[in-house]
This record gives C-alpha cells, sequence and structure tokens, in this order.
C-alpha cells in the first residue's frame, strides 16, 4: 500500500501545534529558490527554519552558482522567511564527491538511467547525509529537504532515506564545541540528541503549482533540468527527439 506522506506531515504539525509553545528548530535541505519557496511558506510558520544548501551534484558550476544567488536573492523580499528570520547555510561544492558517491566510474550504465532511478537514490542518500549530519551536529530538532516537490523526484526514495539517518544513533556523547574543560582540566562532553526526519511529499495539496506561482511572482530563475550533468544531457536529448517527432 503507498504510503500517504503529506498525511504523515500533517499529523506532525498538528502535534507540534498542540504541543509546543515555541517553534522546534528545522534544518531544510534546498536545492534552488522555485523549490524553496512554497516549503518555506508552508513551513515557516510551524518550525524555525535554516535553509542548508548542499548540491555539488549541479553541473556545471555557473548553473550552481545562479541558482544559489537565486535563493539568497529570494530570501530578503520573500515575507514568510523575511518575517521568520530564516538563513542561509552554504557548504562547499566538489562536484567530485557526488560521483564517488554515486560510484558512477564503477557502473557507467547509471549515466543514461532516467530521473527516479538508482543513480538519483544515491544522489538523494548523498546530501540527505550531509543534512542529516549537520542537523545533528548543530543540535537541530527536525530535518527534511525541498526535494520532493518535484513530480520529478521519488518521494517514497527520499522519505525512505530520510527514516533511515534519523532512525541511527538515537543519541551521541560528544565535547560542547568550542571545547569546555572542567576545573579538572577534563573536556565536557553533551549529549547530541538525534534529529527526527520531518516526512514530506511537498508536491502534495497543490504544493508544486504554488511554487510555479511564486516562482512567477518574483521573477525566479526555473532550471530546465534537474540538476547533475547526466540529468543535463538527457533532458536534452529527450527535448530533441521530441522536436524531430514533431
Amino acid at each position: 500500500m503507498k504510503q500517504n506522506y503529506q498525511k504523515e506531515l500533517d499529523k506532525i504539525i498538528d502535534s507540534i501545534k498542540d504541543c509546543s509553545s515555541t517553534k522546534p528548530s528545522l534544518l531544510l535541505h534546498a536545492c534552488c529558490g522555485p523549490c524553496s519557496s512554497y516549503v518555506i511558506e508552508y513551513l515557516a510558520q510551524y518550525f524555525d527554519i535554516t535553509i542548508l544548501y548542499y548540491n555539488p551534484n549541479i553541473y556545471p558550476q555557473e548553473e550552481y552558482t545562479r541558482r544559489l544567488e537565486e535563493l539568497k536573492n529570494l530570501l530578503p523580499v520573500f515575507p514568510p522567511a523575511k518575517n521568520n528570520n530564516v538563513i542561509l547555510i552554504e557548504q562547499e561544492y566538489n562536484p567530485e564527491d557526488f560521483y564517488s558517491a554515486i560510484k558512477i566510474k564503477e557502473e557507467p550504465e547509471l549515466a543514461n538511467e532516467q530521473e527516479k532511478g538508482e543513480r538519483c537514490r544515491r544522489c538523494y542518500n548523498f546530501r540527505l547525509k550531509r543534512a542529516y549530519e549537520y542537523a545533528k551536529n548543530n543540535g537541530f530538532d527536525w530535518f527534511t529537504t525541498t526535494l520532493s516537490i518535484s513530480p520529478f523526484k521519488d518521494a517514497d526514495k527520499i522519505n525512505i532515506i530520510g527514516k533511515e539517518l534519523s532512525s541511527q544513533n538515537p543519541e551521541i556523547i560528544a565535547p560542547i564545541e568550542p571545547a569546555v574543560k572542567s576545573k579538572n582540566n577534563n573536556v565536557i562532553l553533551t549529549t547530541l540528541s538525534n534529529p527526527k526526519w520531518l516526512t514530506s511529499d511537498f508536491k502534495k495539496k497543490g504544493g508544486f503549482k504554488r511554487s510555479l506561482e511564486l516562482s512567477s511572482e518574483y521573477n525566479l530563475y526555473r532550471q530546465q533540468y534537474c540538476g547533475c550533468v547526466y540529468s543535463k544531457i538527457n533532458t536534452e536529448k529527450s527535448r530533441e527527439e521530441n522536436s524531430q517527432s514533431n
């Protein structure tokens, strides 16, 4: 039976509204401005959001930078982000990390896969693992991603990965950062709780349609392919074949 991730999210939000007097913190992995717009509008009333932009899969670097700048430019003028003090964290851009994570050299046939296949699953896992680690190391209550808003992304794979990450190592003992020592010169340790995965299928409840409306309203650049070089090549090939058939 197919899971209804939107209903799961509704239940989580209802429990937060009923039980919490302050907003829980949410680390939101984001891939671009258009996908972030609706998700911020939807969640900012319930969560204290920090955006993590970690996308070394995006090709070429000019495209990566354009998507990042579009997101940076949106946040100060977008009321749900501005009024709720949504901040943006950018991490390093190293495409070789992406190629290594999806094992494209070992399995070159993955380059020809369509969207939602094993190559994409490995890419989801690669980026969500970084989001999970950042959320855990920085004491976030929840983590999730904007990826599920796209019709070209597999919400099942995304949520399975997120739940698996959240269920591992419920608590770890780590030094306080920056390092703090006791009177006996011992490093003081603290318990880091595991961030919970925020289940999502943001394309539901008109989410994808709303992201299109917001993109038009704020004149956002909407990319023509998902992100990686293989997506770019396959998308361009498909468009060329369609134009020839017409």
